[in-house]
Formats: C-alpha cells, structure tokens, sequence
C-alpha cells in the first residue's frame, strides 16, 4: 500500500492539537479584519475570544480562500516525500476553494503522475467537516488505503448532519443573507432560526423559533429524529461555537443526558475565523453521523 496523506481546508474547525493527534494536514484561508489581514490558523494568530470580542464591538470582516498557487506548493511539499494525497475541501455551496485544489492538482499530475491526489467536495463546513476528517484518521488507522477511504467518503459524506443556529441575526443582516427588516422582527420577537445543511453544501433556514431555551430544545430534537440508530447512536458528536459557549455547553448537556451510548463526551469547538466571519458571535452548530441527507 503506497503512503498517503490526509488533508483539509482550516475551515474544518477542530483545534491545531487535534488535528495533530489524528495526524491530518490543514491549509489556511485567509481573512481580514479591520484591513490587517490575518491567517485562518486555528486561532493561533489571534485567539477566538479576541476574534469574536471584536466583531461584537463591530470590527468589519472579510475572508478569501486558499489560492492554486498555494496548493500547487503545498500539495508538493507531500508528492516530492513520496506521499498520495486525500484532500477534503470545505463545501463547494459556499466557497470555490475546490476549483483552486483542482487547478494546482492538474498542474502538479503532469509532474508527479505516478502520484496519486483526489479532491473531495465535504458538502460539509466547521467542526462537521472535521468530524469527517477525523472518521477517515481512523479508517487508515484501521488498514483502509486511500482509494477505499476515497470511495467511502464520496459515497457517506451526506451522512453526516449539521444543524445551526444563530441567537445574534445582525450578521446574518450585515451579510445579506436575511433582510433588514425581516432581520429587526426578528430581533424584536427574540426569533432564533434553526438552519441546516441541504444535500448540495448549502445552509438553509428551517425553522424559526421564539427564544434561546426553544431552539435549544429543537437542535437536540432534531439529532433524536436524524441520528443514526436514534438514541442508541454510537458514533461521535461534535458541536461548534461562535462566542458563546454557554449555549453549546447547555447543548451538549442535553445530547450526553438523552444519548447514553456516545463514543466519548460532545466535543466543543469554535467556529472558525473564516465561518465566524460570516455568522458573527452567537452561533451554535451541532454534528453527527445520521440518514443521508436528501434535500
């Protein structure tokens, strides 16, 4: 079996220690804040807490993705050693990050072709993501080569669910993706939408729910409903946060009271700098392997 390599978009949202324990590779995007522009590295360059802290105060954000020529170098640092490259892409639904990986991938096959590098579309974002990458660590642990490990991501990668929801709509309002005026009711009836991710990568709002404790109540109830095996699913969770891990941590109580057979306690991640940018402080979004998604 020849060597390989797992890879990722930073935007995969598990923690540098993380990544490291399950050996697997990251490329950074890029954001800017208040026109300084900053690696999306984990929260290396700047911690989260400052992150959000200042959007919360107003600072103006903006993100850009990963471009060919840094994954042209990138992806040879690895096929220069010898490796075979599985790199999983954060959805193509909300950025065209895939086609820079592909650009750099064709260049590089003319000069490596005895190298093996696929290119997979999650159709996933943040910790969600992450909990793919972290099910394929283990499935190489496991024995499985990169071309078993190819197959069976590209045919389970709608299994895994993402659920969101936001208790701050002024980011959603700043960047367009709900109305000002749908955004100020909202605000003023304490609406908390409750979003997931269809089969095409794209997040879309389902539900609009009154208050902090409904929209709670509703993304555990949604894992009971989507969950593989329902309450007696055994796989892992995980949850990510933008600023308010209170919410998360009220979340994860309720998922490890209903769900008695976790592998291991909800792990709680923050929203990444690039995904965090977006959906501003505020967001709770909750992961885990369940029945294909199909709209």
């Amino acid at each position: 079996m020849n060597k390989y390599i797992l890879s990722c978009c930073s935007t995969a949202d598990l923690t540098k220690e993380h990544f490291e324990e399950i050996d697997v590779h990251y490329i950074c995007f890029h954001y800017e804040m208040d026109g300084q522009t900053y690696s999306d590295d984990l929260g290396q360059s700047m911690p989260f807490e400052e992150f959000y802290n200042r959007m919360a105060r107003g600072a103006d954000t903006k993100t850009s993705q990963v471009n060919a020529d840094e994954f042209e170098a990138y992806f040879e640092s690895f096929l220069a050693e010898g490796y075979d490259i599985l790199h999983v892409c954060l959805s193509s639904a909300l950025s065209g990050v895939i086609n820079s990986a592909n650009i750099a991938k064709a260049v590089l096959h003319e000069k490596y072709p005895e190298r093996k590098i696929y290119i997979v579309d999650s159709l996933g974002a943040s910790s969600g993501y992450g909990l793919i990458m972290d099910t394929l660590s283990q499935m190489r642990k496991d024995g499985k080569d990169i071309d078993e490990l190819h197959i069976w991501i590209e045919q389970n990668k709608l299994k895994l669910h993402h659920w969101f929801f936001s208790t701050d709509l002024s980011f959603y309002i700043k960047g367009g993706r709900i109305s000002k005026t749908a955004g100020t009711i909202g605000t003023v009836l304490n609406i908390c939408p409750l979003l997931n991710m269809d089969n095409q990568g794209r997040l879309i709002p389902r539900y609009k729910l009154r208050g902090k404790k409904k929209v709670i109540q509703a993304i555990v109830d949604k894992m009971v409903e989507c969950a593989e095996n329902g309450l007696d699913y055994s796989g892992k969770c995980y949850i990510s946060q933008s600023g308010c891990i209170e919410d998360a941590e009220a979340v994860a109580r309720l998922i490890e009271e209903r769900f008695k057979k976790l592998n291991g306690k909800v792990e709680i991640n923050y929203v990444g700098t690039t995904i965090g940018s977006h959906t501003g402080p505020g967001t709770v979004a909750l992961f885990f392997w369940g029945s294909e998604r199909i709209d």
